[in-house]
């Protein structure tokens, strides 16, 4: 039932509203009010449930204001919306009949002080930041020679075609490989991260990867703020320089990428060195080794004549003679330490030889003295009271021996 249903002259205490009726009529007058209002107040009681629709409350110091935002208007919220951060919104107002409380149907939402895009920028580059993805010390360096690059880029854009005259007047010793994709609008990050990842899956040889626009207000360049380009670029096993808009222009992928260059001819200048400066270059390199060469080869020369003019070489069989000489020399003093050592020993021997014969029993023997022994033990007689009347002894001259019998003893 609707207002226009409805006759306020003919309600009485004999003919009530329901709860209903009531609640119908406010939906009408509050709704038919409030089509649409600009609103501001800060976010509480935020929730996002499964469904993807949003919850929350709008408040100030003196009110609050349920509100709810459904999931298609949601999705194109950029920034991330947390309780604290205040906000404007418009929407309209809408009864919820079933619980009796009214709610702001949010159609558009955007931080209040801020522009979305920037709340989204920021909120965004902190949460990557403390991941580490713009860490510089996961940055790798452009090798001295590319031979193989992918532009991933727009084909009909100016960057390409700034990119490829830069190239082809610098260096010519490189093959492109150009990866099409949209560079804004709707899904055009999706593209550039798929073609990002497509490039590091490809069996051919990838030098560098070259990501570039032309420049832009910031919402024609958030294709490359957005997360999944930025992750894309920092799990790149391919080293990728960035170039995306003019120098002012500063994107979320120039941070994640390896080199960031200013300008999309500034990045051909870097991927590719200027072929007259490596040719001066070489040409220097060539100078200098030579000169090298020609000292080396000057000292070399010296060296060798100071050897031919060596003893050695101009005697090769001098040191043979020497050292002839030395075994002869040698030869010699063996010889006569040997003789020496020889009458030394006979001398010595000579020595031990004469005392022991002036040792010797024998040699007293010689002298006139005899031995006498017991025949029956064969003890050696020193005293005349070792003997006895009758016995038999045996005396032992220098030269033979007799036996004898003891027939008077006398001290």
């Amino acid at each position: 039932m609707t207002q226009s249903e409805l006759n306020f002259d003919d309600l009485s205490p004999t003919r009530p509203l329901s709860v209903w009726e009531l609640t119908a009529q406010i939906k009408d007058l509050l709704e038919a009010a409030f089509p649409s209002v600009w609103v501001t107040g800060e976010i509480s009681n935020f929730s996002r449930p499964q469904s993807g629709h949003c919850y929350l409350t709008l408040k100030d110091d003196r009110a609050q204001l349920k509100a709810a935002m459904w999931r298609n208007v949601a999705a194109h919220v950029r920034f991330e919306m947390h309780d604290g951060l205040e906000v404007i919104c418009r929407g309209r107002l809408e009864v919820y009949a079933p619980r009796g409380n009214y709610q702001l149907i949010i159609e558009h939402i955007e931080p209040k002080g801020m522009g979305a895009l920037d709340l989204a920028l920021r909120q965004l580059r902190e949460k990557l930041a403390r991941e580490g993805l713009f860490d510089p010390a996961r940055k790798r360096p452009l090798p001295s020679f590319v031979g193989q690059i992918a532009v991933v880029t727009s084909p009909t854009g100016a960057a390409i075609r700034d990119f490829l005259q830069i190239l082809g007047r610098r260096w010519r010793g490189a093959d492109v490989l150009v990866v099409p994709v949209r560079v804004q609008g709707e899904g055009a990050a999706e593209e550039i991260a798929a073609a990002i990842n497509m490039v590091n899956r490809i069996a051919r040889p990838i030098d560098c990867l070259v990501v570039t626009r032309g420049g832009g207000s910031l919402e024609d360049l958030w294709a490359f703020n957005e997360e999944a380009v930025v992750r894309a670029i920092a799990a790149s096993r391919i080293i990728v320089v960035s170039a995306i808009g003019h120098e002012i222009d500063v994107t979320l992928s120039d941070l994640a990428a390896d080199v960031r260059a200013l300008t999309p001819s500034e990045a051909a200048e870097l991927v590719a060195p200027a072929a007259e400066e490596l040719f001066t270059q070489l040409r220097q390199m060539q100078k200098r080794m030579t000169a090298a060469l020609r000292s080396h080869s000057a000292i070399a020369r010296s060296r060798l004549d100071a050897m031919a003019r060596h003893h050695v070489f101009r005697r090769p069989f001098q040191r043979v003679y020497d050292l002839v000489r030395q075994v002869d020399e040698l030869s010699d003093r063996t010889r006569r330490a040997i003789s020496h050592s020889l009458q030394v020993a006979r001398h010595q021997t000579e020595t031990l030889s004469a005392r022991l014969e002036s040792l010797s029993p024998l040699a007293v023997l010689g002298r006139g003295y005899s031995l006498t022994e017991r025949l029956a033990d064969g003890q050696v007689v020193r005293n005349s009271s070792e003997l006895t009347i009758g016995e038999q002894i045996l005396s032992r001259f220098s030269r033979g021996q007799a036996l004898s019998r003891v027939e008077k003893i006398e001290d």
